[in-house]
């Protein structure tokens, strides 16, 4: 399969692709991967923030909960659209987030640029919004142990360690939009039914339009990076043959 511009579906990336997804969902309860479920919840709580900054509100505090919950606590000056954005900046942070390591990590192959940036935005994020020691430690910590990884990993891990963050990144993006807004129990507490208490819009049309913007920035974002000139992380192409000498 080939694009409008000529680029070729990249098998190997796409095997490697669902197997890393593959294996964030076989081993979706287990507690080695409680790291990158929190990792994902800053990811949510920063597009909470963002959104804030970018609308010319202030951020108080971050908190991050061990039960995967997260709390940002902000100031935004008055306006249906500005709380329309602010909250919906949640879902579709951790979602762009998803993308973005996606393609760094499959088109433009930045390998421990990836490590170093996901590092500098923990650090700065848990010294100036953290709200509690959890918080801050796990943010600091995390920073260091990813700093760490880009130091001293060989280029073949980090490109693998890369992988395996953008796949599952993508892939609680969307469980955290499953578990949260399809849940009704769930969403009567979620960002969706604080937005339909200022819009008047019920909880439900904001889930499902946060579900389509998700999921359909994930599915560009894959296509296009598995579409791209293969540099680095692939496999042999399928079907091809030793020649012989």
């Amino acid at each position: 399969m080939r694009t409008a511009s000529g680029a070729k579906l990249d098998l190997g990336r796409l095997a490697l692709l669902l197997a890393m997804l593959g294996v964030g969902w076989y081993f979706w309860d287990s507690p080695v991967l409680w790291p990158l479920k929190v990792l994902v919840v800053m990811m949510h709580e920063s597009g909470h923030a963002l959104a804030t900054l970018l609308l010319g509100g202030s951020v108080d505090r971050i908190h991050l909960m061990a039960d995967q919950g997260g709390l940002c606590m902000s100031r935004l000056p008055p306006g249906v659209l500005r709380q329309v954005v602010l909250y919906s900046g949640g879902y579709l942070g951790s979602a762009v987030a998803g993308a973005g390591l996606l393609i760094a990590t499959f088109r433009f192959q930045l390998r421990r640029g990836v490590l170093v940036a996901a590092s500098a935005w923990l650090v700065i994020m848990g010294l100036l919004y953290a709200g509690d020691m959890f918080t801050l430690a796990f943010c600091v910590g995390t920073a260091v142990v990813m700093g760490a990884c880009a130091k001293w990993l060989p280029d073949g891990a980090v490109d693998l360690l890369n992988l395996f963050i953008a796949a599952f990144t993508a892939l609680y993006a969307v469980f955290d939009l499953r578990d949260d807004l399809w849940n009704s129990t769930v969403r009567a507490q979620s960002d969706a039914a604080l937005l339909a208490d200022v819009t008047y819009v019920p909880s439900i049309v904001w889930a499902a339009l946060w579900t389509l913007l998700a999921v359909g920035l994930l599915v560009v974002a894959a296509y296009w990076s598995l579409h791209a000139r293969p540099r680095g992380i692939q496999m042999p192409p399928v079907g091809t043959r030793a020649r012989r000498a």
